[in-house]
């Protein structure tokens, strides 16, 4: 996989050392951070106790030269409202910050780093584990 996108379950994992996530950041040329992603990251961090230890730690790995954060754009809004309208006609909706993360795996034509099994129900995406 050359671009990868990491979901908030799956950064948390790289920090706790799983192997899985290490691997795939070793065969990536570009790791995306979704906005959306680091908005749950910094409220996750405000509800804890180490909120300066944990904003140090990702300040340092978005410093990285492969890691690139993903801004909402007009075109990442309007595939949101694609897949957002797709899975409520489906009857199959998934958690709001979740379809905006799909639609930037999407536009940024990245897989998905994810421990969440209802991306499955989005189409169009590329899954790590696909």
């Amino acid at each position: 996989m050359k671009k990868i996108l990491l979901d908030t379950n799956a950064y948390v994992r790289l920090l706790r050392g799983d192997e899985d996530v290490l691997d795939v950041l070793g065969g990536a040329d570009t790791v995306s951070m979704s906005v959306f992603v680091l908005g749950e990251l910094y409220a996750g961090f405000k509800g804890g106790d180490r909120e300066s230890k944990n904003r140090a730690q990702l300040d340092e790995f978005l410093k990285r030269p492969t890691v690139r954060i993903l801004p909402a754009t007009q075109e990442t809004a309007d595939i949101f409202g694609t897949i957002k309208n797709r899975l409520k006609t489906a009857g199959t909706p998934i958690p709001i910050n979740d379809v905006w993360l799909a639609a930037h795996a999407i536009e940024s034509g990245s897989h998905l780093v994810t421990y969440d099994t209802h991306f499955s129900k989005v189409s169009g995406m590329l899954l790590w584990r696909e």
